[in-house]
């Protein structure tokens, strides 16, 4: 895998790759003279108005508008509604492995809270009884949940768990503080593999209240298909993660190849 700079990085406001001299929008310029603006400032600094921007910049404010909302989008700054722009925390790091949400969360050295928003139970359509190994039209609890760390929502999370091998779960999810530690502690059933995609979806007018985002803001789509140890299906869940606040690492590790091109 190659790694590319991310927006911000020291390459910003440079001509595309194979386009050299191209013209940088103006709007990019101010960005890049935001981003050494702000960089210096610790989080929660208040960034000063777009009157004031653009006077500084000699630009219009239409232009500082717009290298304004990018840095919203990309997670730099932080748009409060009724109160301004400010410096955004840090994103948050997870690491792509195997581990329940607390358990990553703890991790980072945060505090992770789950406010479980509902829970009950549908019937399996054809798909998602396939996924879980089920009969369609079987029990399916599905478990609603808002995850915070520091106070702070991070994402918005639906699984799917079949009613008939997890009987009471619903009830014994409080004593637990997790999902994996409940099905572990309470049914023996540990996760030992999963299959996990990773997609950008934008914040619907559902989500984007309960992530305090405005909607259309992206958003990290994790869906996870996850296995016990004879490879029997146990979840299927769907994780909507605030692109502003969150980024995903993994470690890659080549395989023992013949043949291989060298590319």
């Amino acid at each position: 895998m190659t790694a590319f700079p991310a927006p911000g990085d020291a390459d910003e406001g440079r001509p595309p790759p194979g386009q050299p001299g191209a013209r940088v929008p103006k709007y990019y310029v101010v960005k890049r003279q935001l981003l050494e603006l702000t960089r210096a400032m610790p989080p929660g600094t208040p960034v000063p108005p777009e009157r004031e921007l653009a006077l500084r910049y000699e630009t219009s404010r239409t232009t500082v508008r717009q290298a304004l909302a990018e840095l919203v989008v990309e997670g730099r700054l932080l748009r409060m509604q009724g109160k301004g722009t400010f410096v955004a925390m840090p994103k948050v790091a997870q690491m792509l492995e195997l581990s329940s949400y607390t358990e990553g969360m703890r991790a980072q050295g945060l505090d992770p809270q789950t406010v479980v928003l509902d829970t009950g139970y549908v019937a399996a359509d054809d798909e998602l009884a396939g996924l879980l190994g089920i009969r369609a039209g079987s029990r399916v609890l599905r478990i609603h949940r808002l995850r915070l760390a520091d106070g702070e929502p991070m994402s918005v999370d639906a699984s799917h768990l079949s009613a008939q091998r997890f009987p009471g779960l619903r009830r014994n999810l409080d004593r637990h503080p997790s999902l994996y530690e409940a099905l572990a502690t309470d049914y023996g059933v540990e996760i030992a593999e999963a299959q996990e995609t990773i997609e950008t979806v934008l914040a619907d007018p559902r989500d984007a209240p309960l992530l305090r985002v405005d909607v259309g803001m992206p958003l990290l789509l994790l869906s996870r298909h996850a296995f016990d140890a004879t490879g029997t299906p146990v979840e299927w869940a769907q994780s909507r993660y605030r692109g502003d606040r969150y980024k995903l690492v993994t470690r890659l590790h080549r395989g023992n190849r013949r043949g291989g091109d060298g590319g």
